[in-house]
């Protein structure tokens, strides 16, 4: 069951990304997919596979990739405005942050997302501790920090993979 459904899922996002109904895409991603699977399956669908069918993580995982873009959006104009600024006002720095995220997957989906969005990158994670170097360091405290950066990700990740 673990590999059916990390297979259907793996192959459902390489079809999201090809956006093509190209019959080599199809075939080149079942292929992807299975053998992915066969890797990481245990990773994808967790002890639990049929909790990924539930319609609520999806809408979830739709929320959060509509709250990334946003997020991404916004981050790239702030480090451009950075760029092009005479005096370039950054107060960069390492902050750290605490997660609630429970799973090893999200907090790596949680890390990553950190990373992607420019101006943070994630440096090391410690159990429920994460140390993200930030372009513009708002606040040292732990809770500012973790409002900051974390909070927003934090609360579609744990519908999706708690």
């Amino acid at each position: 069951m673990r590999l059916l459904l990390s297979t259907l899922v793996l192959f459902l996002l390489w079809m999201m990304f090809v956006a093509s109904l190209d019959p080599q895409e199809i075939v080149t991603g079942l292929f992807v997919a299975f053998f992915t699977s066969l890797i990481t399956g245990s990773v994808i669908a967790g002890k639990e596979p049929l909790k990924w069918l539930s319609p609520k993580r999806w809408f979830y995982f739709f929320l959060f990739a509509l709250y990334f873009i946003k997020e991404l959006t916004l981050a790239n104009l702030d480090v451009a405005y950075r760029v092009i600024h005479p005096r370039l006002p950054i107060n960069p720095g390492i902050v750290r942050v605490k997660t609630k995220l429970k799973t090893p997957i999200a907090k790596l989906v949680l890390a990553n997302s950190i990373t992607m969005t420019p101006g943070t990158i994630t440096v090391d994670v410690h159990g429920d501790t994460l140390y993200i170097h930030w372009i513009d360091v708002k606040g040292k405290d732990v809770e500012t920090a973790t409002k900051n950066i974390v909070e927003g990700f934090e609360k579609y990740l744990e519908v999706i993979f708690e």
